[in-house]
């Protein structure tokens, strides 16, 4: 899980301690039926109350203006933003706003929802919590002692092409202009962990090394315990990747393993970007102001891990999504850590010795989205 379950009880308890006068209140939603929330918002009418109760609740803890809209006319017009990348005129009628005041409702609704992700989106921290996720991962792929999948996610922006320095910046490994995020999910596709928001050239090495999540990694705050890691990264005492050329059959499962649980990422990705499609295309961005398009990808995170919780399916997919990035390598070779090769040696040996297919079933790497829309 994403969250334990007291994190939930906490919050409810506060959503009807401190809001109970707010709960019997008629809401702007109430005038759709089920297929047409789904169809406006991509979400459903229990999982939407729960998100405007609590953006109700964390506005009145922030130090806010009094808005001009009611709040839940403040949410109805950023779902629908985050559904769809625009605001369709007719949710902007129904609330009466004007095109052009509804950037400044979708960042302060963003900079809120964003502001909760303490709340929604939570790495395993004690060690009871630590097993639990481990032994799941374990029984999904078979690799031990893993808390989450590691990858870095890539979102189009625009980049003025005249501004050369900057343009560049931007420009990823598959040729496109994008911000990337470091992302942290578990193998049911719930983000653990959500951070940075950096030009789409940046090496993903860079982006663990300097993160709050690597750190407390890689100095063992967090015991030991690995995350699965792509080509991009480094093989570390935290990170596991790959054996870039599998010597023998044993390294092969191994790898196989890590294939099918690496594969959960672009599954969870793939459903992120299908529900807000916002996320396929962020508008502009500039190097010196990503904070807007980092509270847009963590708003969208939060309410992913939400929607999960009230078991909400994704949207059919509709289109190609990008493929999953095969990770920016250095120039310059970098030298493996003996110590972390020791380690992925033997849990290799340990554990992908001898092949299990006559007791497992063989690893199904179809995760309901094909090569080309991921």
């Amino acid at each position: 899980m994403a969250f334990a379950l007291p994190v939930w009880l906490a919050v409810q308890e506060e959503l009807f301690g401190h809001s109970r006068v707010d709960c019997g209140a008629p809401s702007c939603f109430d005038e759709f039926d089920d297929e047409a929330l789904f169809q406006i918002f991509h979400l459903t009418k229990p999982c939407i109350a729960f998100i405007t109760d609590s953006v109700r609740v964390r506005m009145k803890k922030v130090a806010l203006k009094k808005p001009a809209l009611s709040v839940d006319a403040m949410v109805m017009v950023s779902l629908n933003y985050f559904a769809h990348g625009l605001s369709s005129a007719s949710v902007q009628q129904r609330v009466g706003l004007k095109l052009t005041d509804c950037p400044a409702v979708i960042s302060t609704v963003s900079g809120v929802i964003a502001g909760m992700c303490d709340q929604f989106i939570s790495f395993p921290q004690v060690e009871e919590t630590k097993a639990r996720v481990a032994s799941t991962i374990e029984t999904f792929c078979g690799i031990p002692n893993v808390l989450g999948v590691l990858a870095p996610a890539h979102f189009k922006i625009r980049a003025s092409p005249y501004e050369k320095n900057s343009f560049r910046s931007f420009v990823n490994t598959l040729g496109y202009t994008s911000v990337v995020s470091q992302m942290i999910c578990d193998s049911d596709g719930n983000i653990l962990s959500v951070e940075k928001c950096c030009v789409g050239s940046t090496f993903e090495q860079e982006m663990w090394d300097s993160s709050f999540k690597g750190r407390e990694m890689e100095e063992e705050l967090h015991g030991s315990y690995w995350v699965i890691g792509g080509k991009g990264y480094q093989l570390s005492k935290h990170v596991l990747t790959p054996v870039s050329e599998p010597a023998n059959d044993k390294e092969s499962r191994f790898n196989e393993a890590h294939a099918k649980i690496h594969n959960v990422m672009r599954t969870t990705l793939g459903s992120l970007k299908r529900r807000f499609r916002c996320l396929m295309q962020l508008g502009f961005a500039q190097e010196g102001s990503l904070n807007k398009k980092s509270n847009i990808i963590k708003a969208c995170c939060v309410l992913h891990n939400i929607a999960k919780k009230f078991s909400v399916p994704p949207p059919p997919i509709a289109g190609k999504i990008e493929r999953l990035h095969p990770g920016k390598q250095h120039v310059v070779g970098v030298d493996v850590n003996p110590e972390a090769l020791k380690a992925r040696q033997e849990l290799i040996n340990a554990n992908f010795s001898v092949d299990s297919s006559s007791k497992d079933p063989p690893i199904n790497t179809n995760t309901g989205i094909t090569e080309e829309e991921v």
